[in-house]
């Protein structure tokens, strides 16, 4: 008797599911709800079950939105023909059944009780579990059973790939209360996500990925986590802080190797674990301190700077087994493609939308603010971008202080990060707040004889003890910064770049205790991209797609990620409006790119960097519309009329 019961806080619930998936020849299931966590619990076992013939049936539901929809994504991908799954479609009744039937030498035995396909229903939760046997329990078998069947034939429909997407793509994470283990470090449902992503990838021969996921999910433990099996590591990255924030992490979770630092300042070269900086690794004499393969595991972190040389250098010289970029976004400013760097394999992807519905990060409460204190016009704008020291002497005013001032009072915010344009516009934002009595700081690159200026870790222990209340910067906190405890975003500089703006409002959107939402106060003027911004905040937007909403439609709650709420001054829809109108043709967008690839790499671009350079949206309107857009067809003749090209091709390479 008592080995039929499984009362949970151990794996005998598990073990004894396991065991009987490797002698069932059938296999019926129905589960209130399927969560991931658990289904990779049991996934290897049914794989090996339908490799070997055995017919699996599995009835679910989508009942209260708590099956995930990668979990059932990743069953009909696994067991492929073997399977038949169903949804119950009754949505106006509860659906609680959770039952396990095992067809082994022609006899069912059973699994009944309150376990539903979850990490803690399988492992380590209050379960009650009974186990029935044909032999003994025929006839109550056979009444449970014939119910199975008649719900599966009679009460559900089959979980076609049409209706899969339809539940995926308006999926939203339901608010339960989640019980949390202290002192165990496991990976989190996105994370197990996407190392199973990532062992799929490996297991189809591919040996570099990138992760595109937004900031707040935990790429480096992710990292951490899908680099166990590997014996010698190299995390890069291009700031020394995130470096030392990496290691803490990869020690928490291989709590057995040993790491080192390759810097400016310490050159380790034989840990097992290297976190090193890629300015100093792209030297050649430093390079060549390591073998091409020294390492099996290459990590890439804030992957969007791979384009650069010195990480180019860095991932042309070395020979790993396994490269990894991680990016909260694979867009950079500059548009040059990243793609190429991974062969085009991205294999996981959650966007900043995606993470706010499934719980991860805190939802957002964003108010637009018109900003007529400046005259976009009048500042010099060259290529898409303006000039900067002309933007930093017209928005270091008072007058626009006296704005943001009065709006930042209006929202209780005990820790604020602000993002400026300049260096001069954060010293002198941290200036007048602390004139009105806000204890304020600057936190900028570089030195400076400001009182208002402060070491970055300085002003963060300030403002964990609440000795000061606003961090003025300007890039500092883009990347690999955590500050949960921020509660107020404010956005004082034009959004000149979709990526930019996507990694300063994640840095406010991490779950802190008592955080329920993230307040955002973005001050709008005429700049060229604003009309942008609507769509940078709605649901799962892309790069590509940043000019299909208007602000009017954004609005709607239906459109934004769960629990956030947009609201606009009247006069910012207008605005909007005519600025969507201004809008730079195609051609004209094409010809800044090109300007921007030309003063990067101090040289004409190939056609092969132009085009990588191009986005989606662009390619896409170069290949359908009229021949003329299509400047890849006479290369040589685009650049002559750009007064580039002197009649010398030898330079140009493959034009």
């Amino acid at each position: 008797m008592a080995e039929r019961i499984h009362l949970g806080f151990s794996d005998g619930l598990l073990n004894s599911i396991r065991q009987k998936i490797e002698k069932a020849d059938g296999i019926d299931i129905i589960v209130s709800f399927l969560r991931f966590s658990g289904l990779v619990l049991l996934l290897e076992k049914l794989k090996e079950a339908s490799e070997r013939g055995a017919k699996i049936k599995i009835l679910t539901s989508t009942y209260l939105s708590i099956t995930e929809p990668f979990a059932l994504k990743v069953l009909k991908k696994e067991l492929k023909d073997s399977l038949e799954i169903k949804l119950y479609k009754d949505g106006s009744r509860s659906f609680h059944p959770k039952s396990y039937f095992f067809l082994i030498d022609g006899k069912w035995d059973m699994i009944i009780g309150s376990s539903n396909i979850s990490e803690s229903a399988m492992r380590d939760g209050v379960e009650w579990n009974y186990e029935l046997k044909e032999k003994e329990d025929k006839k109550e078998i056979q009444f449970f059973h014939d119910e199975f069947c008649r719900l599966f034939n009679e009460a559900a429909i089959a979980l076609t790939d049409e209706i899969l997407y339809s539940y995926a793509s308006t999926w939203k994470k339901p608010k339960l209360k989640e019980v949390h283990q202290t002192g165990i470090i496991k990976a989190n449902e996105v994370q197990l996500e996407a190392l199973y992503a990532l062992e799929e990838t490996r297991k189809e021969g591919a040996d570099k990925a990138l992760i595109q996921a937004a900031t707040g999910i935990g790429k480096t433990y992710l990292a951490a986590f899908d680099s166990i099996n590997f014996k010698r590591i190299l995390f890069i990255a291009h700031r020394n802080e995130i470096l030392m924030q990496a290691e803490k992490t990869f020690r928490k979770v291989r709590k057995n190797c040993n790491t080192g630092f390759f810097t400016a300042n310490k050159k380790d070269t034989k840990e097992d674990i290297i976190f090193a900086s890629v300015l100093t690794l792209a030297n050649r004499d430093n390079l060549s301190l390591f073998h091409p393969s020294s390492f099996d595991y290459i990590i890439i972190d804030e992957f969007h700077h791979a384009a650069a040389l010195s990480y180019k250098t860095v991932l042309s010289y070395f020979k790993p087994k396994f490269l990894l970029g991680l990016t909260a976004t694979a867009e950079r400013m500059d548009g040059q493609s990243i793609y190429r760097l991974c062969d085009y394999n991205v294999p996981y992807k959650i966007s900043l939308a995606d993470a706010i519905n499934r719980d991860i990060l805190v939802p957002f409460h964003y108010y637009g603010i018109f900003d007529d204190t400046v005259n976009y016009n009048e500042i010099e704008c060259k290529n898409g971008r303006y000039k900067i020291s002309d933007l930093t002497k017209n928005l270091s005013i008072r007058k626009r202080a006296e704005l943001i001032f009065k709006n930042y009072n209006k929202y209780t915010s005990s820790k604020t990060l602000a993002f400026t344009t300049s260096r001069e516009h954060a010293i002198f934002m941290a200036s007048y707040f602390s004139e009105k009595g806000i204890t304020s700081a600057s936190v900028i690159s570089g030195s400076s004889n400001s009182k208002f200026a402060l070491d970055r870790e300085l002003a963060l222990n300030k403002l964990e003890k609440g000795e000061v209340k606003v961090i003025f910067t300007v890039d500092i906190f883009n990347e690999g910064i955590d500050i949960p405890d921020v509660d107020l975003v404010m956005f004082l500089r034009p959004t000149e770049s979709p990526v930019i703006f996507l990694q300063q409002l994640g840095r406010g959107l991490r779950k802190a205790k008592g955080k329920e939402y993230l307040n955002v106060l973005d001050f709008i003027g005429n700049y060229n991209n604003a009309f942008l911004i609507p769509s940078l905040l709605c649901n799962n937007v892309e790069k590509e797609d940043v000019s299909a909403l208007d602000a009017k439609s954004v609005t709607d709650i239906n459109t934004l990620p769960s629990g956030c709420i947009v609201n606009f001054d009247f006069r910012l829809i207008d605005l909007f409006d005519f600025l969507r109108r201004r809008e730079l043709t195609i051609k004209e967008k094409i010809i800044n790119i090109y300007e921007n690839a030309k003063e990067e790499l101090k040289r004409i671009p190939s056609r092969i960097e132009l085009f990588d350079a191009l986005s989606g949206d662009e390619l896409n309107l170069i290949f359908s519309q009229k021949k003329s857009l299509n400047i890849f067809r006479d290369y040589i003749s685009f650049i002559e009329e750009r007064k580039d090209y002197t009649g010398n091709l030898a330079p140009l390479k493959d034009l």
